[in-house]
This record gives C-alpha cells, sequence and structure tokens, in this order.
C-alpha cells in the first residue's frame, strides 16, 4: 500500500513541474498537462520574461533577466524537431523527471505557444506560427493541436490576427485567460495598465468566428478567496461574451498549483474549485471543467 501510494505521489509531481526549460534548449521544453490530459511540447517565445501583466500568481522571477532576447527561428525549429522525435520515439520517458509519467499520459496531445510572457507580444509571433504549422504538417501530425496560452490583450492587432487564422487553420485551439469580473478585481489580480474591456472586446470578437477555451484561474489572496459578487460578475461576463455570439466551449477553473509570485497567494480548496464549476455551469449553461492546486 505504501508503495503504491509513493508511486501516485511520484505521478502527481509529474503534473505539477512545469519548468520551461529543457536540457540545453533556449525556447523549447516539455510538460505532463493536467489540462492537456497529456504531453504539451511548450515554445517559450519570451525568454526575456517581458509580459504585458504581472499577475499575483505567475510563477516567473522577473527580478533576473532572461537568457536571451531575441527569437532565433532556425535554432526553435531545430528544438522543436528534436523534442518530437524525442517524444515519438518515447525517449522524452527515459528522463528523471518523466520516468513517473503514467501510461495514459504517454501521448502527445499539443505543442502550445506558452513561456515566461505573453506569447502574441514576440515580434516574430506570426513567422513562429507559420513554422510551426510547417513541421506539424511535414509531420503528419493532424492530431496534434497547436494552442495558444494568452491573454488576449492583442488580438486586435493585424499581425496577431493573422497569426491566429494560421493557428485555428492548423487544428489550433486558443486558450484565453478570464479570471475576473470587473475592472478592480481584474487590475488586482493581473496588475496591468491594458484596459479590462479591451480583454473583453477582443475574446468575443475572436469567440464569434473560432470557439475559445476560457482559462479561469481563481486563489486565495491573503487568505480570503473571491468573493460571491465576484464570482457572480464573472459569469455575466461570460453570458456577455456569449449573447454577443462568441463561442465558448469550455471554461477551464482552476487554481494555484505551483509556488506563485507574491507570497500571500494561495490556491483555493477542491471543494471552492468545485463550486466555482458549479456556478458557472448554472449560471451560463456552458461546460466547465475543475482542475486543483496541491493537496
Amino acid at each position: 500500500m505504501e508503495q503504491k501510494t509513493e508511486g501516485a505521489r511520484r505521478s502527481l509531481l509529474v503534473h505539477r513541474d512545469h519548468r520551461r526549460t529543457f536540457a540545453e534548449n533556449l525556447y523549447v521544453y516539455a510538460v505532463v498537462s493536467r489540462r492537456s490530459k497529456g504531453v504539451s511540447i511548450g515554445l517559450n517565445l519570451n525568454p526575456d520574461k517581458v509580459c504585458n501583466f504581472d499577475c499575483v500568481y505567475c510563477q516567473v522571477d522577473r527580478t533576473t533577466p532572461g537568457p536571451t532576447r531575441d527569437v532565433d527561428l532556425d535554432r526553435l525549429r531545430d528544438e522543436l524537431e528534436e523534442m518530437l522525435d524525442r517524444v515519438q520515439g518515447g525517449r522524452l520517458f527515459d528522463e528523471e523527471r518523466f520516468r513517473q509519467t503514467p501510461a495514459a499520459l504517454r501521448r502527445l496531445n499539443d505543442i502550445a505557444f506558452s513561456g515566461d510572457g505573453e506569447p502574441t507580444t514576440c515580434p516574430m509571433f506570426r513567422e513562429v506560427v507559420a513554422m510551426v504549422a510547417e513541421v506539424r504538417r511535414r509531420r503528419g501530425l493532424d492530431v496534434v493541436k497547436l494552442v495558444l496560452i494568452t491573454n488576449a490583450a492583442q488580438f486586435h492587432k493585424p499581425r496577431v490576427r493573422q497569426a491566429l487564422e494560421t493557428l485555428v487553420a492548423n487544428n489550433g485551439e486558443i486558450w484565453a485567460k478570464l479570471e475576473a469580473g470587473t475592472e478592480e478585481y481584474y487590475r488586482l489580480i493581473d496588475r496591468t495598465t491594458i484596459p479590462f474591456r479591451r480583454v473583453l472586446d477582443n475574446i468575443t470578437d475572436l469567440a464569434r468566428t473560432t470557439p475559445v477555451v476560457i482559462q479561469a484561474l481563481f486563489l486565495r489572496l491573503r487568505g480570503e478567496p473571491p468573493a460571491q459578487a465576484e464570482l457572480e460578475a464573472f459569469c455575466d461576463r461570460l453570458t456577455e461574451i456569449d449573447r454577443a455570439g462568441g463561442a465558448i466551449k469550455l471554461v477551464q477553473v482552476y487554481t494555484v498549483a505551483r509556488r506563485p509570485a507574491e507570497e500571500y497567494v494561495g490556491p483555493l480548496a477542491d471543494a471552492e474549485v468545485d463550486a466555482i464549476v458549479g456556478l458557472v455551469r448554472r449560471r451560463t449553461g456552458l461546460e466547465a471543467e475543475a482542475f486543483y492546486g496541491p493537496s
């Protein structure tokens, strides 16, 4: 029994290890993702750690500089090809940090644009998306998704919209961050000068043509969970998007799972996450899924 419990513990640690580093790579890494339900190959387009948000729960240490500022497209392509070889050939699971990956999760689910900052702020975002789409097509990876994990603040820019069109045309999925119902709470959690209305409008506009996944991280701030009124307002924003013709395919409700930027931030209990999922389903009629913090 003790041995089985230890195995389960190590398997859980695989999910929690989301280091954006791998060997000598500058841009490409791999994680076993609880939300992807498999292996996700991550592309870090912000190795300089620059971001247009400064979320209280972010685990990126922005007090120290990143290893490089620019994105070398050729090197990124080489790192991606090598990582795909590792995953598809099974060699990834020979690595110490991946050895405890359960058999059911030893599948490549997606290639995700997710790094130490907002991917769409990368000056070469459009070129990188086109390159990754070409690699995916050439390798015949039709079932592998391209996933953009984003705060949606750049969707109104033409170069970004062009990149999103390429992404969607290649089994792409857009996971847009929305974790507030009011401007005040949005600024408290996401700590940005970008207006909340811009984020809402950008998500709504995109969702009229492309169904989006909403990422909603809720947490304890100085020991307190989000107020019920804030959660109700969050549901109101989801309903606004839906009524404006925006398609939301899923709401991912999750909480802090790794060490956050600020020490006054903590995870919600499983029951609190479940309660938010229930509220979203009742108030909006949308599908919602729970992802929990550390036990």
